[in-house]
């Protein structure tokens, strides 16, 4: 009886190793991410072809493939070592909220979750992976940043509302949130001087200080300072994997020169006791 028990566990272990196999082989990423492009493809299409039968069905199809690939991975790497990652929890909950919402009534969710699919593409391609990771790494710094940026458009906000309010019409400056949006405005460099700036300008002479200084603050120091935050973080990968390669290399060193040692000792002996 346990000789058998012995065998199915062998047995079990064998096909989990077979599946894990599958899951980790080169070529097994890259049609997952040909599956996304096509699912995308497909889903472009429909936005031409409304209701189509067969690339409704062709989309059925699609769905019941990425589930096939979770239960594969779920299998191969256990739960545990699937669940552990966040990319795997991440691909979960679409795959599942593709299957929970495909027959749902209501077309606009359907369509919703159906374009949700297409972001699976980036934990299915590396590159896209870190970008992310280093998105997400960086959203603590970036905190002081958006701080200051919500100070500084307030403050400014405050001042046109105050000064250039009669000036243009509600919209602009009308209010404080009218103003902060026209702000956002000029901070993008959307037409913010023919239908902004200058017609201000024309009634309030000094009004080109408020928006040049604002555009300095706002557009090249505060912008400039959240990309210089995120490049650092994006750096930061590669400079810890570099740290690691080169601690191994410390390492096999050392253990190098401690086997020559040993060597040369071993001749000394030899040599003394010739």
């Amino acid at each position: 009886m346990e000789i058998q028990k012995q065998q199915e566990v062998n047995n079990n272990r064998s096909f989990r190793t077979i599946i894990r196999q599958l899951v980790e082989h080169k070529y097994f990423q890259p049609i997952v991410i040909a599956i996304i492009f096509f699912n995308g493809l497909i889903i472009v299409t429909e936005t031409y072809l409304t209701g189509n039968s067969l690339l409704l069905a062709i989309d059925r199809i699609i769905v019941w493939i990425f589930v096939l690939e979770l239960i594969v991975k779920i299998i191969g790497l256990g739960f545990k070592g699937y669940f552990s990652d966040r990319w795997n929890l991440f691909d979960f909950s679409i795959v599942i909220g593709s299957l929970l919402f495909y027959s749902t009534p209501f077309v606009s969710v359907l369509r919703l979750i159906r374009v949700l699919r297409l972001i699976r593409m980036i934990p299915a391609i590396p590159a896209l992976r870190k970008i992310i990771d280093s998105l997400m790494k960086s959203v603590p710094a970036l905190t002081g940043i958006l701080g200051l940026s919500i100070l500084i458009f307030s403050i400014y906000a405050i001042i046109g509302t105050t000064f250039f309010s009669e000036v243009l019409p509600y919209e602009f400056f009308g209010s404080f949130h009218t103003a902060l949006f026209t702000l956002m405005q000029v901070v993008t460099f959307e037409s913010w001087a023919s239908q902004v700036a200058r017609p201000i300008i024309n009634e309030v002479p000094w009004a080109w200080v408020y928006f040049v200084s604002f555009i300095i603050i706002g557009a090249l120091v505060i912008l400039n300072l959240v990309v210089a935050v995120i490049l650092s973080y994006l750096g930061q990968d590669d400079e810890v994997k570099r740290e690691e390669q080169m601690d191994r290399l410390y390492k096999d060193n050392q253990e190098l020169k401690k086997d020559i040692q040993e060597i040369k000792q071993l001749i000394l002996n030899r040599n003394n006791n010739n």
